[in-house]
């Protein structure tokens, strides 16, 4: 009989727990067999196994088109998210019921729901977290407690407005449940695969309550039509797991998305 571990992670803020709890959930389902095949160009290209930045004698590769050019989907995003199967090994993977999305998805950009943002500027845009605007599954790897999330969601924006949002606040100050902490964000080289644009980041959140450390996540971005594809390797401390499995899910939740339009 497998016995998870109890987590070490005690952060204060609400949301960071929420997203603990669902994280200790995926690790007690176990690992589970296959792993998606990735494009011929990895999609962390620019991005080292540790995710720092690739050094470069070049500038960033420009992503493609600025508007979305695919058709927009007629399949429900609950048909397109990535099933726990689908997920690379190790992390053992739950799809979120969808009172649980609101709670989780928020704190994949360090911005809890009902949170006081600043500079104001830099709050995220606007979601609809229903289950036909926003739909979530998480992986954890029970041996460096790691995860992945791989987020769909519905949007009516380009890709280029949330990157223009991105460039302008590289670092926030983010008040929620009487906790301060501070936000940095740092855009990577785009990955290199087939969709209307795409765009990779580093958040780190620092809190001075986190007995884990900084929460650190490492974000794949691709905009399919009216499908946003969101991928996150999230860690806790000094913690630095391979970016491949991150490499495999993002590809195979593009993939999905492509195929499922």
């Amino acid at each position: 009989m497998r016995v998870c571990p109890r987590s070490s992670r005690r952060v204060a803020a609400s949301s960071l727990a929420a997203v603990a709890a669902v994280a200790l959930l995926a690790g007690c389902s176990g690992s589970v067999q296959g792993a998606p095949v990735p494009d011929s160009a990895p999609a962390t290209a620019g991005v080292t196994d540790s995710g720092s930045a690739a050094p470069s004698t070049t500038a960033a590769p420009k992503s493609s088109s600025p508007k979305s050019t695919s058709p927009k989907s007629a399949a429900p995003l609950s048909e397109l998210l990535l099933t726990p199967e689908e997920f690379p090994e190790p992390f053992g993977a739950v799809v979120l019921p969808p009172q649980a999305v609101p709670m989780a998805a928020p704190d994949l950009v360090g911005v809890p729901r009902g949170a006081t943002v600043d500079p104001s500027e830099c709050e995220p845009p606007e979601q609809d977290y229903g289950p036909n605007g926003t739909v979530m599954a998480v992986g954890t790897d029970n041996a460096t407690r790691a995860t992945i999330s791989v987020e769909l969601t519905k949007v009516d924006a380009p890709l280029d407005e949330l990157e223009a949002q991105t460039r302008q606040c590289p670092s926030m100050t983010v008040t929620a449940n009487g906790v301060t902490t501070t936000v940095t964000t740092e855009i990577l080289p785009p990955s290199p695969i087939d969709a209307d644009k795409t765009m990779s980041l580093r958040r780190t959140v620092v809190s001075p309550k986190a007995a884990a450390g900084d929460q650190t996540m490492l974000t794949l971005i691709a905009q399919v039509g009216d499908v946003r594809v969101a991928t996150t390797l999230m860690t806790f401390g000094s913690a630095t797991p391979s970016t491949a499995p991150l490499d495999q899910a993002f590809t195979a939740a593009v993939q999905k998305v492509k195929a499922g339009k």
